[in-house]
């Protein structure tokens, strides 16, 4: 990159169009007329007359260069070294079938509840910097989708491959936090999360809720919970082979005790969104809660180019003092 070390010497420059002006009103006007030589007027002028505006310029023009120099322009790198252990973050996502429930909406448009969760959790993932994001996603089972990265380009697109039933149409939310409590432990750091979404209750898996959130505790692992989905019935898109595509209610219960609990042992929240904009509020206020501090280092290696602007500017000079004293010399 190129810069100015010292760019407040620029405003010298305001001394060469003074100078120009002081040199005009200077100049000697007659008094008294005296006859001329008009006939000489109709001879051509000579080369050395035609160039006469060069002395004012060579003058002026190393000037100028010197007060460029004065400014030290340098050319360079600078490189920003981000010293931090950051926050591990695991994201645990239900990948359930009633995540299919269309009772969401993304940007005018009616989706599913992942569709939903998709978009809000791709901007909270833009938004970290500094922090080591992995996920799990759970359904009957739980298996981990990504491990602890700061490439968060690879975060955005293994979430936005995410399908659902991918992990059984069941919920193990013990299971799911498992899993991220051996994610969390792949690398160290000083702050440990898990953010659970989840739209319904814990019916599957080898770990209960309870011992899983017990563990987290020990681990001093806040989990922040999330319920998200509609009260009561939601719709759902049903394929039928006789009646083709219809939309049919079913009842969907998310055990908020459960979430509540979890939560609350670990010292983290639990949240309740029914629709995107809840949503995205939620993911805002645990990007708040968990803001981390990051230290920057800049590295500078720049190197002064003044010399080539000093070397034309002393030419430029001893050339203006050459002729002005010489071919160019003017007397009174």
């Amino acid at each position: 990159m190129f810069r100015f070390a010292s760019p407040l010497f620029f405003l010298l420059l305001v001394i060469v169009p003074a100078a120009v002006a002081w040199r005009r009103r200077r100049r000697p006007h007659p008094t008294l007329r005296m006859p001329g030589l008009t006939v000489a007027r109709q001879v051509p002028p000579s080369t050395a007359l035609k160039l006469r505006w060069l002395i004012p310029f060579l003058k002026y023009a190393a000037l100028v260069l010197m007060i460029a120099a004065m400014a030290r322009p340098q050319w360079g790198t600078r490189q920003e070294m981000v010293l931090t252990e950051g926050v591990n973050i695991v994201l645990a996502v239900d990948l359930s079938e009633s995540m299919a429930a269309l009772d969401f909406r993304r940007e005018g448009k009616i989706v599913n509840r992942l569709e939903a969760v998709k978009g809000v959790v791709e901007d909270f993932i833009r938004g970290r910097t500094g922090d080591r994001i992995g996920m799990v996603v759970f359904g009957s089972e739980a298996y981990t989708q990504l491990p602890l990265t700061r490439d968060y380009n690879a975060i955005a697109a293994t979430l936005d491959r995410l399908k659902i039933g991918a992990a059984g149409k069941n919920t193990a939310i013990g299971d799911a936090i498992g899993i991220s409590l051996k994610r969390l432990t792949d690398i160290e750091s000083e702050a440990n999360i898990i953010i659970l979404l989840t739209d319904g209750q814990s019916n599957a898996g080898q770990l209960s809720p309870q011992a899983a959130s017990e563990i987290a505790g020990e681990k001093q692992v806040r989990i922040y919970t999330i319920g998200v989905g509609t009260r009561g019935r939601a719709p759902f898109l049903v394929r039928d082979p006789v009646f083709g595509e219809r939309y049919v209610y079913q009842q969907v219960t998310i055990d908020e005790e459960t979430l509540k609990a979890i939560a609350e042992k670990t010292g983290g929240l639990y949240f309740r969104a029914e629709n995107t904009e809840g949503l995205a509020e939620i993911y805002d206020r645990i990007d708040a809660l968990e803001k981390t501090e990051v230290e920057v280092k800049t590295f500078s290696e720049f190197n002064d180019l003044y010399p080539y602007l000093l070397l034309p500017a002393f030419v430029l000079l001893a050339l203006w003092c050459l002729l002005a004293n010489t071919r160019f010399l003017r007397t009174p």
